[in-house]
C-alpha cells in the first residue's frame, strides 16, 4: 500500500505510540490527521504534515466529522487508519475497597475497543467509496491491542477484556472488508517506553526491562510505528495480529 499522497488517521496521535506513528507516516508523504483529546493536543509537539483534530473517539459524531475532513482531499484519499487511543487503568475485581468499579471497567471497555471499533467501521466507510489502486487496494486498518490480551496480569481484568476484544476483532473485521479491499491488522505491544510509564521510578522500570527475553529493554514508540509502516507495505498481511514484545510473557503480577 502506497503511503505517499495519501490520507491517514492515527488516534491517540498526540502521544506515545501515536504521536510516533503521526511522525512516521508524515516523514513518508501521507497527509495525517492526529486525532485526540483537545488537553492532549495543546501538549503535543508541531509535526510537518500532521494535522490535530480534537475527538473523543466514544463520541460518534466526533468521530464522522473528523473522517469527513481527513476525507475531504481528492488527491490524498483516505487510505489508513491505526488506532492507538486508550487507557489502561488497573483494577482487581474484589480489592480492598470492594467489588471492581463497573462504571470504570465500562469506560475502559469504550474507550479501548468500541472507540477503536467506532473510527474503524466509520473511516471503512469512506475508504471504500475511495478509487482502488491496480491490485484492488483500497486501504489499510492498524489496531492496538496488547500482550494483556494473553497475559492479562493481577489487576487488568478491563484493560485486558478490552484489549481482548481488539485481538477478536482482527480476523472477522478483516474479512468483512476484505470485499471493499481493506485490510484489517491488529500489533498487540508488550511493555512501551511512553510518557505514561516515565512517570514511575527508574528501578521499577529497569525491573520491567529485566523480565524482557531480549532485547532486554522496553519496546520504543518508534519501534511501534516501524511495525506500523512494515504491515501498510506488506499487502499480504491481513487479519493478524502480530506481538512486539521482545518474547515476553507477562507473570501474573
Amino acid at each position: 500500500m502506497q503511503i505517499d499522497k495519501t490520507s491517514a488517521i492515527v488516534t491517540g496521535g498526540a502521544s506515545g505510540l501515536g504521536a510516533a506513528t503521526a511522525a512516521a507516516l508524515a516523514a513518508k508523504g501521507a497527509h495525517v490527521y492526529a486525532l485526540d483529546l483537545q488537553q492532549s493536543i495543546e501538549q503535543a509537539p508541531q509535526v510537518d504534515g500532521v494535522t490535530y483534530v480534537p475527538t473523543d473517539v466514544t463520541d460518534e459524531e466526533q468521530v464522522r466529522a473528523a473522517v469527513q475532513q481527513a476525507s475531504a482531499d481528492a488527491e490524498a484519499p483516505l487510505r489508513i487508519v491505526v488506532n492507538c487511543a486508550g487507557i489502561g487503568p488497573s483494577a482487581r475485581i474484589l480489592g480492598k475497597k470492594g467489588v471492581h468499579d463497573l462504571a470504570l471497567y465500562r469506560k475502559i471497555i469504550e474507550i479501548n475497543l468500541i472507540g477503536s471499533f467506532t473510527v474503524l467501521a466509520i473511516a471503512a466507510e469512506a475508504i471504500a467509496t475511495t478509487e482502488a489502486d491496480e491490485h484492488g487496494q483500497r486501504g489499510v486498518v492498524i489496531n492496538t491491542a496488547s500482550i494483556a490480551a494473553f497475559d492479562g496480569q493481577v489487576g487488568q481484568a478491563a484493560y485486558s477484556s478490552s484489549k481482548g476484544g481488539i485481538v477478536g476483532l482482527t480476523l472477522p473485521a478483516a474479512r468483512d472488508l476484505g470485499q471493499y479491499g481493506i485490510r484489517v491488522c491488529t500489533i498487540a505491544p508488550g511493555i512501551v517506553e511512553t510518557p505514561m510509564l516515565a512517570t514511575v521510578a527508574e528501578e521499577f522500570r529497569a525491573a520491567l526491562a529485566a523480565g524482557v527475553p531480549f532485547p532486554q529493554r522496553l519496546a520504543r514508540p518508534d519501534e511501534y510505528a516501524q511495525l506500523a509502516l512494515s504491515i501498510i507495505d506488506h499487502d499480504y498481511l491481513n487479519g493478524e495480529t502480530i506481538r512486539m514484545d521482545g518474547a515476553l510473557r507477562m507473570a501474573p503480577r
